[in-house]
């Protein structure tokens, strides 16, 4: 598969009609990316698959990996969602440790891709989540459903009525810096060509000018702040670092940007306990 030019961070695309950025409604973004993934689902698994990996939980393309950084903490006996979890790699690996995982998301090609014999899977858009209220322990999303969509304040507040007081969010997006520098790994990448706080969406289109990929741009601002109005509380702000040795480009992520601009943001939330 080749990058588009313009693409947006990290994400592979075949020949196109049309790409670069333009308003796109909430329900374009919905129809338009559970077909990509379901298209690209072997793909994306063949380029990222060995990476990603079935013995671990990586949290992005820098290879921060859960077992060192514990983000969710202990997760024995606990029931833990994952949010937009393409083959459930990650939900896999934390039902090794005990947790009472659950894979959801919205591309079905994705999930029946997932290697996982007896785990929970459910396909569902992430802005309506299909679970009760106080369901889950803990939830996360590495990558998943939160920069595909096009209010991500709807996941937040869904994500906050499943949890339990007390429960832990932890979710992984693309660094919003990012966005102001081309999706290149090479010298071309480090120099700023778009506006940090234009917050046009990247959009795909077929010959016919249908959507057939989007993907949201908010600024670290933004984000905190749709955490906040969810009634969530920020613990932390990982920014991971590009290890030594890490010599794997993924996209625009590459050693030589990696050592100069951050990736990957993290946001650590919970939800506060009763009174």
């Amino acid at each position: 598969m080749t990058e588009t030019a313009g693409s947006p961070p990290g994400f592979p695309a075949g020949p196109l009609a049309n790409a670069g950025y333009r308003q796109v409604t909430a329900q374009e973004t919905v129809r338009a990316n559970r077909t990509w993934w379901d298209d690209e689902a072997d793909g994306y698994l063949a380029e990222h698959g060995e990476f990603l990996g079935g013995a671990r939980f990586v949290w992005g393309p820098e290879g921060l990996d859960e077992a060192a950084a514990g983000l969710l903490g202990d997760v024995r006996g606990r029931d833990v969602l994952e949010v937009g979890c393409g083959a459930a790699q990650c939900s896999r690996w934390l039902a090794t440790r005990g947790a009472r995982a659950v894979g959801l998301d919205l591309s079905f090609g994705m999930l029946e891709r997932a290697d996982w014999r007896g785990g929970r899977l459910v396909q569902a858009d992430a802005r309506r989540l299909p679970f009760a209220d106080a369901s889950f322990d803990l939830a996360f999303s590495a990558y998943g459903a939160v920069p595909f969509v096009a209010d991500p304040d709807q996941i937040m507040a869904e994500v906050t009525r499943v949890l339990r007081p007390g429960g832990r969010w932890v979710f992984a997006v693309t660094h919003p810096i990012r966005w102001a520098f081309p999706d290149e790994p090479g010298e071309e990448g480090l120099t700023a060509v778009r506006s940090y706080f234009d917050r046009t969406p990247y959009v795909e289109e077929d010959d016919d000018g249908r959507v057939v990929y989007a993907e949201h741009h908010r600024t670290l601002g933004d984000r905190i702040r749709d955490v906040v109005r969810a009634g969530l509380v920020l613990e932390d702000l990982v920014e991971p670092e590009w290890p030594a040795g890490h010599d794997r480009a993924w996209g625009g992520w590459s050693p030589l940007r990696g050592r100069l601009l951050p990736g990957t943001a993290i946001l650590v939330t919970h939800r506060p306990e009763l009174p």
